[in-house]
């Protein structure tokens, strides 16, 4: 009971496609570290060509659930969190590996601190340990649907020394208590990738709780492994997503202004810059995510948020 009180159990989910041995580089750091009680959670979605089957021989203590299609980001850690057993759960990519000491500062920072509903710590670059991905967020900006992570590109000389407030938590590695997500409700399956944890933390938010960022954990990020920096899969899903986070949060007449920049100025300038140096599939990549909101412009299921 005393180790329970001070070691609450951390569910940690994370979500496999076709990267078992990366997802084994996730488990090999998460079984060094000095947190005594937590359980690792695999959610494979449909890997095409890769078996996770190899996960589970490697860590057989493990829970790996396959999935038989590609549910999506958001809809797979759904399926981790309907497992998990945990007082509180880990969201964290695949591509993530861990030093020994990072859970005891964000479990600390949430038992210590019941009105913050999610914590991230800082995140670097694993090929550059030195570089600072994330230590918070901006606030989003509702005309351009983008913010920015505070301390991105710069070298960590110790310069976030404190633990503050911030507008979002990092999908990539968030902590969140279960009586929270049993609150608010799961990630809404409409995003498949990208902007779902901006929209959870946004109800998160609208719920009374604050996110924070925790200044003494790091975790090292191989930054889109699964994706690629500029593939047709992340140019749809970021641009069709903007639009999704937009109408199911902004409301009034900064919607109506938003909309018109995303749609008029914003999404046909980039696509006109793919267009113009030949990149055809990338060009259609962003009207496709257009296309997207014309059929489904009265789909009550964008508003949907999914419960425990």
């Amino acid at each position: 009971m005393a180790d329970n009180r001070k070691y609450p159990f951390v569910s940690i989910i994370t979500v496999n496609y076709n990267q078992a041995e990366v997802t084994c580089d996730l488990i090999a750091s998460l079984h060094q570290i000095t947190y005594p009680n937590f359980e690792v959670i695999v959610i494979d979605n449909a890997s095409p060509t890769e078996s996770p089957s190899v996960i589970k021989e490697r860590y057989p203590n493990i829970i790996l659930i396959e999935n038989p299609i590609n549910y999506g980001f958001a809809a797979g850690n759904n399926f981790g969190l309907m497992r998990a057993r945990g007082e509180y759960v880990l969201l964290i990519n695949n591509d993530i590996e861990v030093p020994k000491d990072f859970l005891e500062p964000l479990v600390e920072k949430l038992k210590n601190n019941p009105e913050i509903g999610a914590v991230s710590p800082k995140i670097k670059f694993f090929y550059q340990p030195d570089t600072i991905q994330y230590a918070g967020y901006t606030p989003m900006n509702y005309l351009t649907m983008r913010n920015f992570a505070i301390g991105h590109g710069e070298k960590d000389t110790g310069q976030f020394k404190e633990d503050r407030e911030t507008y979002y938590a990092h999908g990539a590695a968030m902590l969140v208590p279960m009586e929270v997500v049993k609150q608010v409700g799961l990630m809404s399956y409409i995003f498949f990738l990208y902007y779902e944890e901006a929209d959870w933390c946004e109800r998160i938010k609208k719920a009374g709780y604050k996110i924070h960022f925790v200044h003494n954990s790091y975790v090292l990020h191989k930054e889109s492994i699964s994706t690629g920096k500029l593939s047709t899969l992340k140019i749809y899903y970021l641009n069709r997503n903007r639009i999704v986070f937009m109408r199911r949060n902004v409301n009034g007449s900064i919607f109506y202004k938003g909309l018109a920049y995303q749609l008029f100025i914003a999404i046909p300038k980039n696509a006109i810059k793919f267009l113009l140096k030949g990149k055809i599939k990338a060009f259609h990549a962003y009207y496709k995510a257009i296309g997207w909101h014309l059929v489904h412009l009265f789909d009550p299921e964008i508003y949907e948020n999914p419960r425990l």
